[in-house]
């Protein structure tokens, strides 16, 4: 069977170790080195960028988030460990974790890293889909005799040099559509490298349960547990015009999904209409600082994502679902297009402020569209908010301060709380 080293990448047949180094990082697969369809996600991406800046920091358990907002963003995975989770309340983090480094995200510092990873994967394709600063999709098909070596190497080999040049792991999911390898990449985090051959598609997904489908929440489990589907096989059972007449044009995708069918391209020209991030909570909540703190996150998932696209959004939108599923969606458009969150965040706020209809609600979106290019980003400040400009002009000059002199030269008074 084909064989990989993800250390020293040596290629070879059969079992056990390396036979060049000797160590036990090797994937193997029959289809190892056939499949071109790639998904890369960094691993705890927020929290390893602190920990390589910071070595203090190596060996603890680290919450990226906090302050006023008081919600987990990211955590690295000895916090993961003990239970904590991104969108956790603060407060209920440190008791699973109280050992825990709590540090403000630096978003700077992760767009810097996600351009770098960026370049790597450029110089693998030209066929680059970023989803955020910390994941993308690849195809590399037709690659191998640019590189002299099939794509399977040529992964390897750039999460090696992530590691070595950069501080940073990421894992890989490999196979024949983006469907498969974004599954593929979650099997074996972190460091991870998990193959899902053609061949092996259906007896592969056959016991897994349908959460494993992008954009299959909480919400729609229940929707679909009511209907007896819990795996897919549950829905491979189902008929395709009768999945259509129960779930829409949702039934359609899942029939195809449950077959491990996906025709979707990876391009690095699709056009953007909008990024947005929303959240289903376990319980429903009125509870304004909880409701506070995920508008908060999904700003800051929003800033991320259109970070990592170079794109900046004219309009914010707040979404809103209530207990009894109705829908509540405010917008407001911006005098100029903007990527900060901290912008992002204000702007939903006070869109939040202007709801009348009372909760609980049981989930929460931020997003904003009418995107440009980021060039066009936070030009100017909001006459409604003089604070604005002054904000985006100290948050990069704080930036560039921080990267001559170190990430202690400023410290933010918002830190100190």
């Amino acid at each position: 069977m084909p064989a990989l080293c993800r250390d020293c990448l040596t290629s070879f047949d059969g079992p056990g170790r390396c036979p060049a180094c000797g160590r036990p990082r090797v994937t193997r697969h029959e289809e190892l080195h056939s499949l071109t369809i790639a998904h890369m996600d960094c691993d705890a991406f927020f929290a390893s960028v602190e920990k390589r800046d910071n070595p203090d920091l190596a060996d603890k358990p680290v919450i990226v988030g906090g302050g006023r907002r008081g919600v987990v963003s990211t955590c690295c995975y000895l916090a993961r460990i003990k239970g904590v989770r991104s969108a956790m309340p603060m407060f209920q983090a440190l008791k699973l974790c109280p050992d825990a480094e709590v540090v403000k995200p630096r978003f700077d510092a992760y767009v810097a890293a996600s351009k770098a990873i960026r370049a790597m994967m450029d110089e693998l394709t030209p066929v680059v889909e970023p989803l955020s600063l910390d994941e993308a999709f690849m195809d590399l098909t037709g690659t191998e005799k640019l590189h002299g070596a099939p794509p399977a190497v040529m992964l390897a080999r750039l999460t090696k040099r992530m590691k070595d040049e950069l501080g940073l792991t990421g894992s890989i999911g490999l196979s024949h559509n983006k469907f498969l390898a974004k599954v593929a990449s979650d099997l074996d985090k972190p460091r991870g490298f998990s193959v899902i051959g053609k061949a092996e598609t259906r007896s592969f997904l056959a016991d897994k349960p349908v959460r494993l489908i992008w954009g299959i929440g909480p919400v729609a489990q229940q929707s679909l547990a009511k209907a007896g589907i819990h795996t897919f096989d549950d829905l491979t059972r189902w008929d395709r015009r009768d999945l259509h007449a129960r779930f829409g044009s949702t039934g359609e995708r899942l029939w195809h999904l449950a077959r491990g069918e996906d025709a979707r391209r990876v391009s690095s020209h699709t056009p953007v209409k909008g990024l947005s991030n929303e959240t289903t909570f376990g319980e429903d909540t009125s509870d304004p600082d909880i409701l506070d703190g995920h508008i908060w996150r999904m700003a800051e998932k929003v800033s991320s994502r259109a970070k990592a696209k170079d794109k900046a959004g004219r309009v914010v939108t707040l979404k809103l679902k209530r207990a009894d599923h109705s829908l509540i969606s405010k917008r407001l458009s911006l005098r100029h297009p903007t990527q900060i969150a901290d912008t992002i965040y204000r702007t939903a706020r006070d869109l939040f402020d202007q709801v009348n209809e009372p909760g609980p609600y049981r989930l929460l979106g931020v997003g904003i569209s009418q995107l440009a290019h980021a060039d066009s980003a936070d030009l100017e400040g909001d006459l409604l908010d003089p604070g604005a400009e002054a904000r985006a002009r100290a948050e990069r000059a704080t930036d560039k301060i921080r990267a001559r002199f170190g990430d202690d030269a400023i410290v933010k008074g918002r830190a100190l709380r």
